[in-house]
């Protein structure tokens, strides 16, 4: 569980937390600045979000790739305690995941297994300290943990036009960098982690949602009676 939290969730944490960093960097001249700018304005009108998502998790080393597809839900948030998050895997197997008031359920109904935990837990975990971690830095933080590079335009595989931008982190992680895809109105829609053994995990969202009728209630998992609870 906690390898899913250093690796995957990292790159969720990317997607829609790293707009933080772009009200402190936006005088920045040229390309960098104005997609920075394009993300701060993005990140400040966006209240929710709904998506359909895709993750791939790819091998390095056997060459091989694990495709998982689903929906995605969210309430962006400031700190750990006021971000909602849930994701509804749909193929190649059914589990669903959300985050809520600082505490996190994934549910497998394969295994007849939800396991629950709180995300200070999370945070303490390796040296990347998770998808928490990302979540609390304010501004400054993030700027003094990570370069952040133009890599030119690019299209991502749903057709849509993007900036690339590298995340280098100056301090040590788990992972070894970070990329992210930007849409022209400032609109993260890929991220991706390069671990240091270049395993690579990819999120793509499509048919997005912005500011669409989502409720608290909506992030609550409530497994059926006889699922095991585990402890995260």
């Amino acid at each position: 569980m906690k390898k899913y939290f250093r690796v995957v969730l990292p790159a969720i944490a990317i997607l829609f937390l790293f707009n933080t960093l772009s009200a402190d960097v936006t005088a920045q001249s040229g390309v960098l600045g104005e997609i920075l700018k394009r993300m701060d304005t993005n990140s400040k009108s966006l209240t929710s979000l709904k998506s359909s998502v895709k993750m791939n998790k790819v091998n390095s080393q056997l060459n091989e790739n694990d495709l998982t597809e689903g929906d995605l839900s969210l309430i962006p948030g400031r700190s750990d305690k006021q971000i909602y998050l849930r994701i509804d895997w749909k193929k190649p197997v059914a589990e669903q995941l959300a985050i809520a008031n600082g505490k996190y359920v994934m549910y497998k109904p394969t295994t007849k297994q939800a396991i629950v935990g709180t995300v200070d837990s999370v945070k303490g975990s390796g040296k990347s300290g998770g998808v928490l971690a990302f979540m609390t830095m304010n501004r400054a933080q993030l700027r003094e943990n990570y370069d952040v590079k133009y890599a030119g335009e690019e299209t991502v595989s749903t057709g849509v036009n993007t900036f690339h931008l590298v995340l280098v982190p100056k301090k040590a992680t788990s992972y070894k960098s970070a990329e992210l895809w930007v849409d022209t109105n400032g609109m993260p829609v890929q991220a991706k982690i390069v671990e240091k053994n270049n395993d690579t995990t990819t999120l793509l969202l499509s048919n997005i949602q912005r500011n669409a009728t989502v409720k608290a209630k909506d992030f609550k998992i409530s497994p059926p009676k006889g699922t095991t609870i585990v402890q995260g």
